[in-house]
């Protein structure tokens, strides 16, 4: 395959929905609630993964990662508290996420401050994960390099013995943290390129509508 033509020359019109003012919701973390329901019912393929955009030093970092709970103030994720993620957010709690789910045509893009949540929120988590993955939580120092392969899977198994017959406590350099969003754009495909998009911008307790050019 000529991957160079094929991406210069490959063409789809979107036109599976559209988006008005009239869909829209006041509160735009409870309309991104509609539309990542509407995507769970039509079982969207990750419909809660998210690409995470940090900044620290001048260096963007980007990568998935998933959303596991919707607060009244922002949406969930977990993370080693020394990863990349973590280090970047310690510098610079700004943070842009974004969703794509291509069923549905549908793009979401936001951007605000992250935080982390409270030691009871990540202890309530870490009990529901599976056994291997608490464990693989305690043996993965993640974003450090790593030797082989096999270190990784004698850590895991290491941790299994130590932790045979007992709960595993989740680590101290483990847990969650809460995106709040002070900015949301909803974008839906159109045909020619003619997409709807619409930002929130939060001013003092309110959320400003815009329709945007696409």
């Amino acid at each position: 395959m000529d991957v160079r033509k094929h991406i210069n020359t490959e063409r789809r019109d979107f036109e599976k929905s559209l988006l008005e003012e009239a869909h829209l919701i006041e509160n735009p973390l409870e309309f991104f609630k509609q539309w990542l329901t509407e995507a769970i019912e039509k079982n969207v393929n990750e419909p809660n993964a998210f690409c995470l955009s940090t900044c620290a030093d001048n260096k963007p970092s980007s990568r998935i990662v998933y959303i596991r709970d919707i607060l009244e103030n922002g949406m969930v994720f977990y993370t080693n508290f020394k990863s990349r993620k973590a280090e970047d957010l310690e510098k610079n709690s700004n943070a842009s996420i974004n969703f794509f789910w291509a069923e549905f045509e549908r793009q979401i893009r936001a951007e605000g401050t992250i935080r982390k949540v409270s030691n009871e929120i990540s202890d309530t988590y870490f009990a529901s994960r599976p056994r291997e993955s608490q464990i693989g939580a305690w043996a993965s120092l993640q974003s450090k390099k790593l030797s082989s392969r096999e270190e990784l899977e004698d850590a895991m198994e290491q941790l299994r013995k130590r932790f045979e017959n007992k709960d595993v406590p989740r680590p101290e350099f483990w847990g969650g943290y809460v995106f709040e969003p002070t900015y949301f754009e909803f974008w839906q495909g159109r045909k020619n390129r003619l997409h709807d998009r619409f930002s929130f911008e939060k001013e003092k307790d309110k959320w400003i509508v815009q329709r945007l050019y696409p």
